[in-house]
């Protein structure tokens, strides 16, 4: 079963509200060379062409490819997506520049290959596809992540820019710094990837953080768990990255929830002997499997995994 993993409100629940915004409001734009761009979009137009042929190979892109693109803006990685793919499917948000887009395809010779989608992306059913390439539209980052990593069938590999905090995240193993639950999130999914920097003059207008290009292969076989409980658990084990997972457990909060849960689930037991304390039955739980004093930044996937099977074997779910 494969429920839907919710991101966290502080950030993608206010990216996504600022995303729709924009896109019924007035804009703020930046002017250059004829073209508006649109900030309240994350428009910032990667102009160097050795990065887009960087990004092109490092896609590994096909003949025979349907390739997805997120934000096309003027083109420029569009056009060498086509030279090399079956056929590119661009979502465009702007109209503006989907009709800049199509006017300068429409002077090639891969005109038919291109298959233009207004709207945002997010809102969006997504076609089967073979690879996605995209410079990402920074605030989208998080919920489109996981929106390819859920998507089926799986695709081949994605390439794409974000933000190189964003990126760092994305990549961190544990004892990283940056390792967090968007870390293990992903990794369950996809191996990851840093596969180049590029620094914030490659863009126009230039954006004010530097960037990264990361690689996402899906795992295959999907692993087969529940998405929605594996993500209760990091929400609750990341509560505190630096707090042990005995003090992020016994939280009177997470015991509450977790005692309610073993109730309903065995609420139809009549014979069942419900645990006396039942803090006690988690702290005992996380002792059997040694992970009571760790700490989730010094966890791995596997860790999490092994910590849910054993919360599971003894009736202990998160939602």
């Amino acid at each position: 079963k494969f429920g839907t993993i919710k991101m966290p409100k502080s950030k993608s629940s206010f990216s996504a509200r600022k995303h729709k915004q924009a896109a019924q409001g007035p804009a703020s734009q930046h002017v250059r060379a004829g073209v508006q761009f649109n900030k309240d979009f994350g428009q910032h137009i990667l102009k160097n062409p050795l990065v887009v042929d960087g990004i092109v190979n490092k896609a590994g892109v096909k003949s025979t490819d349907t390739v997805i693109e997120i934000g096309p803006g003027t083109g420029n990685l569009t056009v060498k997506l086509l030279e090399k793919a079956k056929e590119v499917i661009a979502f465009e948000i702007d109209t503006r520049l989907a009709a800049e887009l199509e006017k300068r395809v429409s002077k090639t010779p891969f005109r038919s290959k291109l298959k233009l989608r207004l709207g945002d992306v997010l809102k969006n059913p997504l076609p089967q596809f073979d690879v996605c390439v995209a410079n990402m539209p920074y605030q989208i980052s998080s919920p489109f992540i996981f929106k390819i990593l859920t998507h089926r069938p799986l695709f081949r590999c994605a390439v794409l820019m974000f933000q190189l905090e964003f990126s760092q995240r994305l990549v961190a193993k544990p004892g990283d710094k940056m390792y967090c639950r968007l870390s293990v999130n992903t990794q369950l999914l996809a191996r990851v990837e840093m596969v180049m920097k590029v620094s914030k003059n490659n863009f126009r207008p230039p954006p004010k953080v530097e960037s990264a290009v990361v690689r996402v292969e899906p795992r295959r076989p999907v692993p087969d768990i529940d998405l929605e409980e594996w993500d209760g658990l990091l929400r609750i084990a990341f509560t505190r990255k630096n707090k042990t997972l005995g003090g992020c457990f016994k939280a009177k909060g997470v015991v509450s929830l977790l005692e309610s849960n073993y109730k309903t689930l065995h609420s139809k037991d009549k014979t069942h002997k419900h645990p006396e304390d039942f803090k006690k039955y988690i702290i005992d739980t996380l002792d059997e499997v040694g992970y009571t004093k760790k700490r989730s930044k010094q966890l791995a996937v596997a860790d999490f995994l092994k910590l849910m099977n054993a919360f599971n074997a003894k009736g202990i779910h998160m939602k």
